[in-house]
């Protein structure tokens, strides 16, 4: 074989396969109801960059030349995920850096192992990978987490209320850096009518809704809310749900509130030691985004 040849087929043949993999899976395995396992951020990146390495083992890369390769390797990764498994673009940029990390990790791993050439210990070790992969996707995997967020307003209970139930749109400009590449912000909240049972939407900046109904209505004190349908955007179907909203207002005696925002959500992709960080931050910038429109409406 022509060795320019070789070389590509070490992009080719791994993604090729890893992308049939997760094909399959998904098609075997239909109760896993779209959850996506770390096995899929971890242990297939790691079997593409050891798959990489067979097919370049007879060159002697540098380490600078592997890495590079092994990350043009997870940007190929990356492009059929959008085209053929209908990611998001917001959810390729957080997945990114854990594909970079692990197919490089996984060309480190097989340039060491074709080295040795015991190819006793390499199958040993592609199959306990595999083994983990196959016994990662049929567990159970349940994650929940609540995230809570809170502001001092210049201002009583009894004038924020009604922007607390109800707000006119926001108008300032973004400051979150993912809000700013086209993440959908929170734009405008709407509300059937002031009391207990009444639906209520919060609209965001490319016109997604979130359908929602008030649980909790103390005036002044608690408003809470169900999500009750949320859009079946490639960004958040299938990898979170959000469950409840609330926001509690304390007076603090001294002509001053302070506003709570919590809410609760479901994660459906995993490893939650990664995708858990960007779901408290995505949660924690919609809370500071509206709560700060909240206190510049009240203290006006």
């Amino acid at each position: 074989m022509n060795p320019s040849n070789k070389k590509i087929l070490g992009f080719i043949i791994p993604n090729l396969i890893i992308l049939s993999i997760i094909g399959n899976n998904k098609m075997l395995n239909p109760s896993s109801g779209g959850v996506l396992v770390f096995s899929e951020f971890v242990i297939l990146p790691m079997l593409m960059g050891i798959m990489s390495a067979w097919f370049w083992k007879d060159y002697k890369l540098t380490n600078k030349t592997l890495i590079w390769n092994s990350i043009l390797n997870g940007f190929i990764a990356i492009l059929l995920s959008y085209f053929f498994l209908g990611e998001g673009t917001i959810c390729l940029i957080i997945v990114s850096p854990l594909i970079f990390a692990f197919v490089v990790t996984g060309a480190f791993i097989g340039k060491v192992m074709f080295k040795r050439r015991d190819q006793k210990m390499n199958i040993s070790f592609v199959s306990l990978l595999l083994f983990i992969f196959i016994a990662d996707s049929v567990s159970d995997h349940h994650y929940e987490n609540m995230v809570s967020d809170e502001i001092v307003i210049k201002a009583t209970p009894d004038k924020i209320w009604k922007n607390v139930v109800a707000f006119e749109k926001i108008k300032q400009p973004n400051q979150y850096w993912l809000f700013k590449l086209g993440m959908p912000s929170p734009m405008q909240t709407t509300v059937t009518a002031n009391k207990l049972g009444a639906g209520r939407k919060c609209i965001f900046s490319n016109g997604y809704t979130f359908d929602e109904k008030i649980v909790a209505f103390e005036v002044n004190k608690n408003l809470t809310f169900d999500i009750v349908n949320q859009p079946q955007d490639p960004e958040i179907m299938g990898h979170i749900d959000i469950d409840k909203g609330q926001f509690i207002l304390k007076d603090n005696g001294d002509g001053t509130t302070t506003l709570i925002g919590n809410s609760w959500y479901k994660l459906h992709v995993f490893p939650i030691w990664y995708y858990d960080i960007w779901a408290e931050s995505i949660t924690r910038n919609v809370h500071l985004r509206v709560m700060d429109h909240i206190k510049l409406l009240s203290e006006k």
